[in-house]
């Protein structure tokens, strides 16, 4: 049953949708730091025209950046198979 899309497939299958969601969670939680970090400023000071225009478009710039650089980096760590084959379990030699 397995050869043919059984439980362990369905298993990977799981496995890569929970991997993903993660990725895109904390994709969007480390951009959402980031614009904060860099554009923050602008909106919560009266800072001059210029340098508030500045802040904003390097945060609007970095945000996506970090944004995918964070969600394909989980992505291709998980796809290295960093992942322990019996989670929870150690070696009984240990």
């Amino acid at each position: 049953m397995d050869g043919y899309g059984g439980r362990g497939r369905k298993a990977e299958q799981d496995a890569m949708t929970v991997e993903i969601g993660y990725a895109v969670v904390s994709a969007v939680f480390a951009a959402g730091v980031v614009f904060g970090a860099v554009a923050g400023p602008a909106l919560l000071f009266d800072l001059p025209d210029l340098l508030s225009r500045l802040l904003l478009r390097a945060g609007l710039t970095l945000a996506p950046i970090v944004f995918v650089v964070r969600a394909v980096s989980v992505v291709v760590r998980f796809r290295r198979g960093a992942q322990p084959s019996q989670p929870g379990r150690t070696n009984p030699d240990s």
